[in-house]
């Protein structure tokens, strides 16, 4: 049940048609893991912590350093050179003291990453670099976790919903990361955002946008990103959604 003061703090979402308490009790109960205290993993902390999300982990091995600050708003001047997850899991107790924030100052590797997700019921993929996101899709899947994940690079951004042990309403199974890029690009191949830039609001919109995937992937309303790429074009202003299968 949910408290006098929870009642108070979530009464939007409570009024809210397709959330109502039910939804947010499933949200206070959830324990999702946010891989990446970056630019993804910002906005995806500050609004699953704001929406009443009630455990947390966060996994990071890096600093915050005085470039990350151009788009990384959960930490601040003074937290440069401290560990990202202890600058994050600091912001969000302010935002909701009573959450349970779990902090995984390591980076996620083949020997971790099935143990790192196994307390968790909902994976978002906040991560930078390629090897991260095939290994982070391949152990969701054989965990049967729900991973929600997500890019951005200079302009544009995408995000989608990966459920591959389950069947969509064709009887099909839904498809894998690896349907949708089959290949992990060679090393170099594609600019890093250190190397081609990235708009800084453009990270908050993009993770704001995975934060929604997260909370319908536990209060279902509406219809989720399994199977469908969300791509947004900021040069433009432009969403498309395409499709894909297995």
């Amino acid at each position: 049940m949910l408290s006098s003061d929870e009642l108070t703090r979530f009464a939007r979402h409570i009024v809210l048609r397709h959330v109502g308490g039910p939804g947010q009790q499933r949200l206070r109960a959830a324990r999702v893991l946010v891989v990446g205290a970056g630019g993804l993993g910002t906005p995806l902390l500050l609004y699953l912590t704001a929406a009443g999300v009630g455990t947390l982990g966060i996994v990071d091995d890096d600093a915050v350093s005085l470039s990350n600050l151009q788009r990384q708003v959960i930490h601040g001047h003074a937290d440069i050179g401290r560990p990202k997850v202890e600058s994050a899991a600091d912001a969000v107790r302010r935002i909701d003291p009573d959450a349970v924030i779990r902090t995984h100052q390591t980076r996620l590797n083949e020997k971790n990453a099935a143990a790192l997700i196994a307390d968790y019921d909902v994976i978002a993929d906040g991560s930078d670099n390629f090897d991260t996101r095939y290994l982070l899709a391949e152990v969701c899947e054989t965990a049967r976790r729900p991973l929600v994940s997500a890019a951005v690079n200079e302009f544009h951004g995408s995000v989608t919903v990966l459920r591959p042990w389950e069947t969509g309403t064709d009887g099909a199974l839904n498809p894998r990361y690896r349907d949708l890029y089959p290949e992990k690009p060679p090393a170099g191949a594609i600019p890093t955002c250190a190397e081609a830039g990235v708009l800084g609001a453009l990270v908050g919109l993009v993770g704001s946008l995975e934060a929604i995937e997260v909370i319908r992937q536990i209060t279902p309303f509406g219809t989720p990103l399994v199977g469908k790429l969300l791509l947004i074009d900021a040069l433009d202003m432009r969403f498309e959604t395409i499709e894909y299968a297995r």
